[in-house]
């Protein structure tokens, strides 16, 4: 594929999303979901083929479960689709505006990023994803999905580009990078002429790659061990259907909880009620003071080096006991809290103090970890979640696909 020109196409076709109205920008997305609908039959059986082949390449469960669209996954992206067009457009908004001393209207107005090039592996939901929320903020987009997803995608495509057709605007508004090789990853993410942002979703190894290769400014985000701190102070019962929901809900998603923190007040108690509750489903990995306590429990395994800071991605659950809120903090700012945390309690003064002490995009006071979600935030979808601290942090919904300038209107000022 020709690099140059893939990233010429799209800065052309930023230029005209830029200037189109709400109405044509909606009129696009509207195609999109109901051109899914119509067309799961073929996306489905593609998907099945991505299916068939990553399970003879060995892929896990937890990658599988990425992958798999069904009826239901497909009806859904389809319907978050829908919702981006009931958001409000953001482009051409001001966020504040004053009047200076010398008469001059001074305000910053949304406008888009231009052109955003995401990388992303085995998760097909991702390709409409970003295609909605691009559209709706006028940005262009290359995508470039991992070969897992091929056929899925390939498909995908087809059909955003057939609605961009329908909707009168430019089909390189999106477009993909059909072949896998990785050198045109590296020559994407040189592009700096005519890419303005670059997200990568994936693991730390995608996000590392990006980072040290890319001459574009990187989001980086979607990784992170996510963690749940049990207070002395929580409401034990309500706790174990937290941390259940958090766990075992959909362990594949970068927003399920990986290590659970549980004060040594009422661990003794707390941690044979986890054990019970997720019997058969989960594994756990225990450091001494919580083996001890789950002594007997089924799936048990000692804590080894780097496992508190494993992304699990899968029905495992690292388990520690802590002597209070200090070393559950300190435990988080070691091993990567930066994506999703929580604290379980009813003191007042710990939930500030975690809230407050705890570097994560996301912090969760007696709720589940897996409300991190654009659609779950009232977003829509979201194209990533970033866990850096510069332009955005979290599910990156419109706003977040936004930059600003500055507008002056004067009534012919002379210049300073």
């Amino acid at each position: 594929m020709d690099m140059i020109k893939l990233g010429q196409n799209a800065k052309q076709a930023s230029f005209a999303l830029a200037t189109a109205s709400t109405a044509q920008k909606n009129r696009a997305l509207q195609i999109i979901a109901d051109e899914l609908e119509a067309n799961a039959d073929v996306i489905l059986a593609a998907n099945a083929k991505d299916i068939d082949l990553g399970r003879e390449a060995g892929l896990t469960e937890a990658l599988l479960d990425r992958l798999l669209l069904n009826e239901q996954r497909l009806k859904g992206i389809a319907d978050d689709v829908r919702n981006v067009i009931t958001l409000s457009d953001p482009v051409g908004s001001e966020i504040d505006s004053k009047v200076l001393e010398n008469g001059m209207s001074l305000s910053r107005r949304r406008v888009p990023l231009g052109v955003v090039g995401v990388i992303y592996e085995a998760r097909p939901n991702v390709t409409i994803d970003i295609a909605a929320l691009c559209l709706k903020t006028g940005n262009a987009s290359i995508l470039r999905g991992g070969k897992e997803t091929f056929f899925s995608n390939m498909e995908l495509v087809k059909v955003i580009q057939s609605a961009l057709d329908k909707a009168g605007l430019p089909a390189a508004s999106v477009q993909y990078i059909e072949k896998p090789d990785r050198e045109l990853v590296s020559q994407l993410l040189k592009l700096d002429d005519y890419v303005d942002m670059i997200i990568p979703r994936g693991g730390a190894g995608l996000h590392k790659m990006c980072k040290e290769n890319s001459n574009i400014p990187v989001i980086i985000g979607g990784f992170g061990i996510s963690h749940i701190f049990v207070d002395d102070s929580a409401d034990l019962t309500r706790s174990l259907d937290v941390v259940e929901n958090s766990k075992v809900q959909r362990p594949s998603a970068c927003n399920s909880l990986d290590t659970l923190l549980v004060h040594e007040k009422v661990a003794g108690e707390f941690l044979p009620m986890i054990a019970e509750r997720i019997k058969g489903k989960v594994s756990l990995v225990a450091e001494p003071k919580a083996k001890a306590i789950l002594a007997g429990a089924e799936d048990l395994r000692d804590a080894g080096e780097g496992d508190f800071d494993t992304e699990w991605l899968s029905f495992t659950l690292g388990v520690k006991v802590v002597a209070d809120i200090e070393e559950a903090i300190d435990h988080m700012r070691v091993h990567n809290a930066s994506h999703s945390d929580a604290i379980m309690t009813n003191s007042l003064v710990n939930s500030e103090k975690f809230i407050n002490s705890v570097g994560s995009a996301a912090v969760y006071v007696n709720a589940s970890t897996r409300f991190t979600d654009g659609a779950q935030f009232g977003l829509g979808a979201e194209v990533a979640v970033s866990t850096q601290k510069l332009h955005a942090r979290g599910p990156m919904g419109l706003e977040e696909l936004t930059s600003y300038k500055w507008v002056g209107k004067a009534d012919y000022l002379p210049r300073p």
